[in-house]
């Protein structure tokens, strides 16, 4: 699990669509800072269905940032 401090432009000649999961999501306060904590499950063909793949957490700082990445990469989206 990871708590995203700041987010980073890479470059990468890979570029390559990965197969569709489930991500769950909840909310909830921690040290007094609001949290957004993101889970993905494995595929259907893993061997414990249901088990948590990745977690990140976005803080409001992190969510900010997030959301102009988001904006940036599908221009018009908020509109």
């Amino acid at each position: 699990m990871a708590l995203i401090k700041d987010f980073q432009s890479v470059s990468s000649d890979a570029q390559r669509l990965h197969g569709p999961v489930t991500c769950g999501y909840r909310a909830f306060t921690a040290d007094g800072r609001r949290i957004l904590q993101l889970d993905t499950y494995g595929s259907t063909e893993r061997k414990i269905l249901d088990k948590i793949s990745q977690s990140i957490q976005l803080d409001a700082d992190s969510a900010r940032e997030l959301l102009k990445i988001i904006e940036e990469s599908f221009p018009g989206l908020s509109r």
